[in-house]
């Protein structure tokens, strides 16, 4: 298949919410159908899948995988799961609602992830739009070269690209003052304690959907909590480690880093250094603890000793 990676089989990883399930589930038939390995993640809210199927796809670039793994994500109209899916490094996740769409995503974007929108998409179409996904090489002819192959100037910069998107952002790239928007924010605003975690405060920057610049101390700990809505945090300075409880999954992040933890999911975090990030809810902020500080202290000092 022109797409896949001629050593490695082609494995899919797919899901939707309840818009998209009919067209996601007609397109792993399909799949199936041509010898197509699929992981269905099934349905959940469109900014969950979205996340999840991001999120693998990202983590197996830096896997040692015997296949190749791309994603697939369907809500009512392909938009919102495709923004979510961006959300992680490597992944470039299109909206198709049209072959033409999919051919060109591929041609200059290698796209690796294809959203769909079940609300306009039938499923008729839509085996032809992911056909033509899976069919169209990187830097092949397309609707946008007018179907001849790209100019070598234009081909040159397709392949230098390869290297340079995931450059951005150029994480631990130190930033001037004047061209850190958060940090000059930051001076700005007057902080206000966190009562219930001692060694943080946080500045309100918005009030709804919520979005906040927070301060917490070397040595601070979040403990286990979650949120009506999710949210998602830019780290600007210090650096942090955050357990998600729900997805027993860890993440160490540092300044240029970002994380979206979805609404449901219990979190922890241990701050290394003093930290700063920027924060910005789905909605109202507001926030449920599920265990206290002693607690949190507890599991934290067994993590550090299992990792020895």
């Amino acid at each position: 298949m022109g797409s896949t990676d001629a050593k490695k089989p082609l494995k899919i990883i797919a899901g939707a919410d309840d818009f998209g399930c009919a067209l996601k589930n007609s397109f792993i038939e399909h799949l199936q159908s041509k010898g197509i390995e699929v992981q269905d993640l099934g349905t959940d809210k469109y900014y969950s899948v979205g996340e999840e199927v991001g999120r693998r796809v990202s983590e197996a670039q830096h896997s040692d995988n015997q296949v190749e793994i791309k994603g697939l994500v369907a809500c009512g109209t392909g938009v919102g799961v495709s923004i979510f899916a961006n959300k992680f490094p490597g992944v470039y996740s299109v909206t198709c609602d049209s072959v033409e769409d999919a051919q060109d995503c591929r041609s200059i974007n290698n796209s690796n992830v294809i959203a769909v929108g079940g609300m306009y998409t039938t499923p008729e179409e839509g085996k032809k739009i992911l056909d033509a996904w899976l069919d169209t090489p990187f830097k092949a002819p397309c609707p946008a070269s007018k179907g001849n192959p790209w100019p070598p100037e234009i081909a040159g910069f397709l392949e230098n690209s390869l290297q340079e998107m995931p450059k951005i952002p150029e994480h631990n790239k130190p930033q001037s003052e004047s061209s850190c928007a958060l940090c000059s924010l930051s001076k700005t605003r007057n902080f206000q304690d966190v009562d219930i975690m001692p060694g943080g405060s946080m500045s309100i920057v918005r009030e709804s959907p919520t979005a906040a610049i927070v301060k917490f101390k070397a040595g601070s700990i979040e403990p286990a909590h979650h949120h009506t809505f999710g949210h998602d945090l830019h780290v600007v300075s210090g650096s942090k480690r955050v357990w998600n409880l729900t997805k027993n999954q860890s993440f160490d992040l540092g300044p240029g880093d970002y994380l979206y933890t979805p609404a449901p999911d219990v979190h922890r975090v241990q701050y290394f250094t003093d930290t700063e990030f920027f924060i910005r809810w789905d909605g109202h902020w507001d926030i449920f603890l599920d265990e206290d500080l002693a607690t949190a202290a507890d599991h934290i000092k067994a993590n550090a000793n299992e990792s020895k």
